[in-house]
């Protein structure tokens, strides 16, 4: 159940999530096999005897929350009863996220609007349209403050209440002609994010913060999206995480909008206006999106005994390994190994930079 955490237990999380090729991923496995942060912080050096293992020292991350304090920045760990309940569902959900803003926001039933940076007229016309149309109709707004569509979305519904989820920390302003918009939805809505404050995003931070836009609704709707895009990543992850995936149709000659009517033909929702979206939402008013299990709860394991059968499953576990991410129960399932033996060998691998784990928890080779 969801609980308050003190001060030295979020302190621990946060040293914990700030260790390097520490992942959300990792961070349920170790908090599962040790039973709280701290614990799992005393074991690190154990798990990885090649090379040393530095996690952020307590008064550096009490720096770190001070610093979220003097900013009006909250740091939500995942088991708190302020973090949102759609992406606490996710499997596993990022254990620290970052608010600045109106946290009461994410707590409405959320619906994100998504789509091409290079969006036409009509089409942010549109998705401004639509965004202001279900924001009057109570529902909070959820894009990626990126140019074209995620912008006119964010402008839409910018008095209603309206969520920016960024793949840097969340003073980090990209683009940077988005500076003023950062500003009205920190007065008007949240800015969110998994990343520290200060961190600039890269590419590959991108399909996290994709996770996570999904994450926190009930649903997702495409507008203007070509064949290869980001913003079909974030409709995969919806699909993978049990959320409604629409999209608007467009000109089969306009490559701007081939990848929505892809999405159509594959079964996503037709949407030509709000009411179509809020449709589709309300048949989930009665769902309860919660994954089975329980997260961050300790794991029947004895792991000091399994050392050496955990030594042979890395070895095993390397050998069916390939450069493309593979989803962890096909991993497991290859192996013929117990499923405790298969994730503590990841784990490790993962520790020691053996292993690349996706935000969605597929493995590759390094």
């Amino acid at each position: 159940m969801p609980r308050e955490l003190s001060f030295q237990e979020r302190r621990d999380w946060l040293r914990l999530i700030r260790t390097q090729n520490v992942g959300p991923v990792s961070f349920r496995d170790l908090i599962n096999r040790y039973g709280d942060a701290a614990s799992a912080l005393d074991a690190l050096p154990s798990l990885i005897r090649k090379k040393p293992i530095n996690p952020p020292r307590p008064d550096q991350v009490e720096a770190e929350m001070d610093h979220a304090e003097q900013m009006g920045v909250r740091l939500i760990c995942a088991i708190e009863p302020e973090y949102p309940k759609y992406l606490r569902a996710l499997d596993p959900p990022p254990p620290v996220i970052s608010v600045m803003g109106k946290v009461d926001v994410v707590h409405r039933p959320c619906v994100a609007i998504i789509g091409s940076r290079n969006a036409s007229a009509i089409g942010q016309r549109f998705a401004n349209g639509l965004a202001a149309e279900l924001g009057q109709s109570g529902y909070t707004v959820v894009s990626g403050l990126a140019r074209g569509i995620d912008s006119a979305a964010h402008h839409g519904s910018l008095t209603s209440g309206t969520v920016a989820v960024l793949g840097g920390g969340v003073d980090h302003i990209y683009p940077r002609e988005n500076a003023e918009l950062h500003a009205n939805i920190i007065e008007n809505g949240a800015i969110l994010s998994e990343s520290p404050m200060g961190y600039r995003a890269s590419a590959r931070d991108f399909p996290r913060r994709n996770r996570i836009i999904s994450g926190l609704c009930r649903g997702v709707v495409v507008i203007e999206a070509a064949e290869r895009s980001g913003t079909l990543i974030t409709a995969r992850y919806a699909l993978e995480q049990n959320r409604e995936v629409m999209a608007a149709p467009g000109s089969p000659l306009d490559p701007r909008t081939k990848g929505c009517n892809r999405l159509i033909r594959e079964g996503a929702h037709l949407i030509e206006s709000a009411n179509d979206v809020i449709a589709v939402l309300e048949t989930l008013r009665t769902l309860d999106l919660e994954e089975p299990g329980e997260s961050f709860s300790s794991a029947p394991f004895d792991v000091a005994r399994a050392e050496a059968e955990i030594a042979k499953a890395k070895a095993h576990v390397a050998g069916l390994l390939s450069p493309t991410p593979t989803p962890r129960d096909d991993i497991i399932r290859a192996s013929g190994l117990p499923v405790p033996l298969v994730t503590a060998a990841l784990l490790e691998m993962e520790l020691g930079g053996d292993v690349h784990v996706e935000p969605d928890g597929r493995v590759s080779g390094v």
